[in-house]
């Protein structure tokens, strides 16, 4: 049996390893994205330009997007030259960005009007996952779209979950951003105290690795805090806007996030001070700011 043509759209940090899995599994790949540069390395190892949204989707059976945020969705699935304009019925959309639920819900109610079906899949697992293709994929929609792209979606992840109904999957990866902002700002808390108290943040961590609060944010993040090495493996400002959804979200069900709300702000100043394209681990360079710390050295008041 022929495996289905899988379109992907959106070949960033992400998107562009996922969609090398994909065609390394054996489905024939058609892609687009708004930069020209990942789209002809694409088309080099063998797959083939869809030239537009509408042009991926008319050519695939099912079709994958990885965008930055919910207006960049919303505006490649259902946009002039989307893929509702090129969608047909029996077909498959798998949003694998970190979108907006009530944005899910209502792009698959569209789908599912013109006879296909859109399932929300975020993924975790960052740069190093997406390349290894051990990510786990959230997924919130019908049940049997999910088992007819489970193949495709096995490519990429080592852990897929079905989650529930549309917008489900954007729920969980909402649970799952904000846990993960809580824990880098409390290792770069961490990592604060010991440079401020005059002991070796690097010890602290070694500690810290063999005890009850081993994490692998603590694991990886902190080295790279403790490194300096803030080159993205996952850019800051869409940490932020990633919290920036699940605050809203929590607004809609009523929710209080207290902490998560703390850690947007910090995040929102290193976007400000115009950091939000390094690593979500340089958080911990606004708080070394507000410790008078200088480059994990602490810098005393004289």
């Amino acid at each position: 049996m022929s495996k289905p043509t899988v379109g992907f759209i959106g070949l960033g940090i992400m998107g562009k390893p996922m969609a090398l899995n994909v065609l390394k599994a054996g489905f024939p790949l058609v892609v687009h994205n708004r930069s020209r540069g990942k789209v002809e390395e694409l088309v080099a190892a063998g797959a083939q330009d869809g030239g537009s949204p509408r042009g991926v989707a008319e050519r695939a059976e099912v079709i994958l997007l990885c965008l930055p945020d919910a207006p960049d969705v919303e505006q490649v699935v259902a946009g002039p030259n989307g893929v509702f304009e090129g969608i047909s019925p029996g077909k498959v959309i798998v949003d694998m960005s970190t979108s907006s639920p009530a944005l899910a819900r209502r792009l698959a109610a569209r789908a599912e009007a013109l006879g296909a079906a859109m399932l929300d899949a975020p993924v975790s697992g960052g740069e190093t996952g997406a390349r290894e293709g051990t990510l786990s994929i959230m997924v919130g929609g019908d049940g049997a779209a999910l088992a007819r792209v489970m193949p495709v979606l096995q490519a990429m992840g080592k852990t897929i979950t079905h989650i529930g109904p549309a917008g489900a999957g954007q729920v969980a990866k909402a649970c799952n951003q904000l846990v993960a902002a809580l824990m880098v700002e409390a290792v770069a808390e961490a990592m604060v105290l010991a440079t401020k108290a005059g002991v070796d943040p690097l010890r602290v961590r070694q500690a810290l690795l063999g005890g009850a609060v081993y994490s692998r944010i603590l694991e990886n993040h902190g080295l790279r805090m403790l490194e300096r090495r803030f080159e993205p493996g996952f850019k800051a400002h869409l940490h932020h806007k990633d919290l920036r959804i699940a605050l809203s979200t929590a607004r809609e069900y009523g929710a209080p996030l207290p902490g998560t709300a703390l850690v947007h702000e910090l995040y929102g100043s290193l976007v400000a001070a115009g950091k939000g394209e390094r690593d979500n681990s340089a958080l911990i360079t606004v708080l070394e700011g507000l410790a008078g710390i200088v480059a994990g050295t602490s810098r005393q008041e004289e």
